[in-house]
């Protein structure tokens, strides 16, 4: 009897900069930077509508620091590429509602204590996972699909002459085929790619849906080829030999599958902040709490604990402790320790001990409170801007200089040192191969 697991399929998707739900990410985590570059105490919890024309800014915020509102939102508009309003949604000339108000007095009494006691902002779980598929250990699926809207907002912004047609709007969507035993990426089965793009070409005989139609397919055709030859070889050079023999002939690609892209952005669709979960973890492997992260100040444990899990993975994984684990941590809200920690290493775990044991030895290592948890990543500074597109994971952690200006008359200029998705840093690798007396 054969007793073989059979391959499986597993997918993950990504969404570019220009895509509605990150436009609203974008522009909540703008405004969080902005008040914590003049005022890191500050508490904000920052909900931002994208539609045709207009922009909500709604939310708690705990802060002395004023902000031009109007201007940051255009500001952030403007560099992702809406600044023409033949898109539906210009920087220029969209409205934008300012309807933040105060924190309740009754979330910031629990948040607000001495600095080793400050407790939860809310109840909640969150999870951190990693696996060595990949460099970054990230899953291929959500890594490649990232990268994939990377590269192409990089050919719209710095090369458009590649792609003369695209606009900011656009998504990836990545199969791959892994062995059932081993777990291990074989094959890159399908990529689809939907880019919003200009009407380059138009119908003969706009009233002849034959013509409308063919049109239609010629921009289609143009854009898979762009595709073909360009953003996924693009792409694929930023991976290894190993990874980029997995796409080959055989591999599927299939592009704006339902025809022209024209309308997009929030002239298509309607954009919220936190919308997009799973693209900002790991595309839906490991396992999401639920909790958004973009416009949320670190005192949030949705948003802090969970880079805190993603960390103890990430380094547990790197130290050669499980070539895969998902971590959980549940808080209850006011209250500093967690109430729960939890490792499951998927079957792949190299030493001796269990899953229970690995688990008390890292919430030993790492201290979960929320205030231990800020302090070590580092989390007060202005870093969130960059984490809103692209993902929050497995990205590269980096010291950069970024310039603040206040919005209060006199408009004085800050320029502040700070170290971008520290939650990556591969810095306990040692400690735990100590602890786990790993050679």
């Amino acid at each position: 009897m054969n007793n073989s697991k059979k391959n499986y399929l597993f997918t993950s998707e990504s969404v570019s900069e220009g895509h509605p739900d990150k436009v609203a990410d974008q522009i909540s985590d703008a405004i969080l930077d902005q008040f914590l570059a003049f005022e890191n105490t500050s508490h904000v919890a920052c909900e931002t509508l994208v539609t045709t024309g207009q922009v909500v800014i709604a939310g708690e915020v705990n802060s002395e620091v004023y902000v031009n509102l109007d201007k940051l939102v255009r500001d952030v508009i403007e560099k992702i590429g809406y600044n023409d309003s033949r898109l539906g949604f210009d920087a220029r000339s969209c409205g934008v509602l300012n309807a933040l108000h105060s924190q309740s007095s009754d979330i910031n009494q629990g948040v607000s204590r001495a600095e080793g006691e400050q407790g939860a902002g809310d109840q909640g779980m969150m999870f951190g996972y990693a696996c060595n598929e990949t460099p970054n250990l990230m899953p291929l699926t959500i890594d490649l699909s990232h990268k994939l809207m990377y590269t192409l907002a990089q050919i719209r912004h710095t090369e458009p002459q590649m792609m003369p047609y695209l606009r900011p709007d656009a998504k990836a969507q990545v199969t791959v085929e892994y062995d059932g035993e081993t777990r291990r990426p074989v094959h890159i089965d399908t990529i689809v790619v939907s880019t919003q793009h200009d009407e380059f070409i138009t119908p003969d005989d706009d009233t002849n849906p034959d013509s409308v139609k063919a049109a239609e397919q010629q921009m289609q055709e143009r854009i898979l080829q762009d595709v073909r030859g360009i953003l996924i070889p693009t792409t694929l050079e930023t991976y290894s030999d190993d990874v980029r023999r997995l796409y080959d002939n055989n591999t599927r690609v299939l592009v704006n599958p339902t025809g022209k892209f024209v309308i997009g952005g929030p002239n298509g669709d309607t954009g919220l902040t936190g919308r997009k979960i799973i693209v900002d973890t790991y595309g839906g492997r490991g396992a999401h709490g639920g909790g958004a992260f973009s416009g949320k100040d670190p005192s949030k444990v949705d948003r802090s604990a969970a880079y805190a899990c993603r960390h103890i993975a990430l380094n547990a994984v790197a130290a050669g402790i499980a070539d895969e684990m998902l971590l959980q941590v549940s808080y209850a809200i006011g209250e500093a320790q967690p109430v729960s920690f939890n490792v499951n290493t998927f079957g792949t775990s190299h030493v001796p001990q269990s899953d229970g044991e690995i688990a008390q030895i890292l919430s030993e290592l790492f201290d979960m409170r929320p205030a231990a948890i800020i302090s070590r990543l580092k989390l007060l500074n202005p870093i969130y801007s960059e984490t809103a597109a692209y993902g929050h994971m497995g990205r590269k952690s980096e010291t950069v200089v970024k310039e603040f200006v206040s919005t209060l008359p006199g408009h004085a200029k800050k320029s502040l040192a700070v170290e971008l998705f520290t939650w990556e840093k591969r810095d306990m690798v040692d400690v735990l191969r100590a602890a786990f007396a790993l050679a």
